[in-house]
């Protein structure tokens, strides 16, 4: 931009970042209520990885390919982000309300790639929305701010596995009737939000010169490919240091969403879904409030670990929580009393508060504001292409390095973190962003 963006009132910067609410309570029940869903219909633990590869592959193929769609477009009416992440929310909806409908395992997977679609065309298109919005004083606020609601969403999707279950008794179909109501209250959150953010918030009209410069772009998937190409090739070296903490950061997190029901089942209930299904239904059900508790750190945290940012710096900042959520993994798998569960899994949730945004802060500053959309789609490449790996190579590990055994795969995930902080040390981030 080629003036200063002026300044955004808490309230406002609240508005601009409700939406993120709904798109995260659909990605809370991908983490918490799609891999027993697996369960229940029967897919063993090392076939979990290869059913989980839809989320990583939409990202890897859509998340820049709409970034870089997003940076060439304006409509008077409509905005530039807007028109996508609307759209992505829409098809959030639709995909949530027939999801328990699925009557078998690729039913559910093939739902699955649709839904994660329609998450990854709203994610990065937001993400660029608050950049493009916000000045730079502001931007740590705006990004913490995402993970407040990335909190708070997942924190009501988890909660929801405890609380439905209490009150929809019974099944319906071949799930349990809880995970109707679960999903039918996502899809009203994920289009209610995101609607509620384009009513409260415009964007900030381009420049003439901006809106020439868009114009005279040609808007089609094959412009669109290159120029994500010629984006990485010219990458901040930061981008490429950020990348390798990433590469151990999100393995580690898929790892644990994959099996912490499992890991709760055996430790606490020494149960397994098919030895026991009634009890690993309560496994699930206390897995879901588990993972709403680190949602609630996560919330609760998000907004101190951005003046922690602003004082202390975003690199130290985020190698602290994550040697946090790195302790809370290595100690989860070992806990037989199921309340001292919570106290593990605090770390975790100030380390998910800092992955969802301050490692922003390490490279926005590097970024070129015309470019915002694309290497925001870029920066998701680095989060998919780990969880890619992952789905492909750790049913491989599971199975015959750690015993098939989810506790082995909780402690496996705490090791990834402490290494991810590690090589967060490396990382050389403007001065402005240190």
């Amino acid at each position: 931009m080629s003036f200063k963006k002026p300044s955004l009132s808490f309230s406002q910067i609240i508005n601009m970042n409700v939406g993120f609410f709904g798109i995260q309570y659909s990605f809370g029940l991908q983490q918490s209520a799609v891999n027993p869903i697996y369960d229940f219909l029967g897919a063993s633990p090392d076939e979990i990885p290869l059913l989980n590869l839809a989320g990583p592959v939409t990202g890897l193929l859509i998340q820049p390919f709409i970034g870089a769609l997003s940076d060439s477009t304006w409509h008077p009416r409509w905005g530039r982000r807007k028109p996508y992440f609307f759209i992505g929310a829409l098809l959030c909806s639709i995909c949530l309300l027939l999801y328990p409908f699925s009557s078998s395992l690729w039913m559910a997977a093939g739902l699955l790639w649709i839904l994660d679609a329609g998450n990854n065309t709203a994610m990065e298109p937001y993400r660029a929305f608050v950049a493009d919005k916000l000045n730079e004083e502001q931007q740590p606020t705006g990004f913490q701010m995402q993970s407040f609601f990335t909190g708070f969403g997942q924190t009501l999707a988890n909660l929801s596995l405890f609380i439905f279950p209490l009150i929809f008794i019974g099944k319906t179909g071949s799930l349990p009737t809880w995970v109707y109501a679960s999903f039918f209250l996502g899809a009203v959150c994920s289009i209610g939000s995101i609607w509620w953010s384009m009513r409260t918030t415009s964007e900030i009209e381009p420049s003439a010169e901006e809106l020439a410069q868009i114009r005279s772009k040609k808007v089609s998937v094959t412009e669109s490919i290159i120029e994500i190409f010629q984006a990485i090739k010219v990458m901040p070296k930061v981008m490429w240091q950020l990348a390798l903490v990433y590469l151990f950061q999100w393995y580690a997190l898929f790892c644990y969403w994959q099996n912490s029901s499992k890991s709760i089942a055996l430790s606490v209930w020494h149960a397994t879904p098919k030895d026991n299904p009634e009890l690993y239904e309560k496994a699930v059900s206390w897995t879901g409030l588990v993972n709403g508790w680190y949602n609630i750190v996560t919330f609760l945290s998000a907004l101190a670990l951005a003046n922690y940012a602003k004082k202390y710096g975003a690199k130290t900042v985020h190698m602290t929580c994550l040697l946090l959520a790195a302790a809370g993994f290595l100690a989860f798998p070992h806990i037989e009393n199921k309340n001292l569960l919570f106290f593990a899994i605090s770390g975790f949730g100030i380390g998910w508060a800092s992955m969802m945004g301050i490692p922003y802060l390490l490279v926005v500053s590097d970024i070129p504001k015309e470019r915002y959309g694309v290497y925001m789609g870029i920066i998701n490449m680095m989060i998919v292409i780990p969880m890619i790996f992952q789905n492909i190579s750790f049913g491989y590990i599971l199975k015959h390095f750690l015993d098939n055994d989810p506790r082995n795969a909780i402690t496996f995930a705490g090791v990834l973190l402490a290494i991810a902080a590690v090589a967060t040390a490396f990382i050389k981030p403007s001065p402005t962003k240190a």
